[in-house]
């Protein structure tokens, strides 16, 4: 079985892409090279084509389409298909690496908001002496403490944290992975 483990650094973010390939995932097929070299090309099949079938599409019919790599520029079979090889890690990588800044950004986009003054976090309304987070939805009073960074501050934060926590859950099982309590 052939595995292949490649992990690269996503700047800031400190996150790590990694990328398993087993050999039951692939269809190797080989065929006759086309092109100039003469009577070889004509009697070995050396050119090379992989596919990899997890990335196919799905059972409708509208899914992502297959990632397929294809080498014939060597005599050899094993050498095009080391080649080949290449080819496809460097394909799953970059369309793993896109996912994964287009998840980022989508995320970052929906923390940001559009930034009109509709999407309030948090409201200080000193004349009625209370601080309230429209993200919690929680109302405390005694404004003067909450900005001292008394009790009620940490009140805040432990709510905000709480309220993280349950995000992080949600994006958990919507992305279909195991959650650890």
């Amino acid at each position: 079985m052939e595995r292949s483990d490649w992990s690269a650094d996503l700047g800031a973010a400190q996150r790590l892409i990694c990328l398993t390939i087993n050999s039951k995932d692939l269809r190797i097929e080989t065929t006759r090279a086309s092109g100039a070299g003469g009577q070889h090309v004509n009697t070995t099949d050396s050119a090379v084509r992989i596919v990899h079938l997890p990335t196919g599409p799905s059972s409708s019919g509208h899914g992502v389409r297959r990632v397929v790599a294809e080498c014939q520029q060597e005599r050899s079979q094993i050498k095009n298909k080391e080649k080949a090889m290449k080819a496809l890690r460097a394909k799953l990588y970059s369309r793993k690496l896109e996912e994964e800044t287009s998840r980022r950004y989508n995320q970052r986009k929906v923390q940001i908001g559009t930034r009109g003054r509709s999407e309030k976090i948090r409201t200080y309304n000193l004349s009625q002496d209370r601080v309230t987070d429209h993200r919690l939805g929680l109302t405390l009073h005694d404004a003067r403490s909450f900005l001292l960074g008394e009790e009620l501050l940490e009140h805040m934060n432990a709510a905000l944290h709480e309220f993280s926590h349950q995000e992080a859950l949600e994006e958990l099982l919507e992305r279909g992975l195991p959650v650890e309590l």
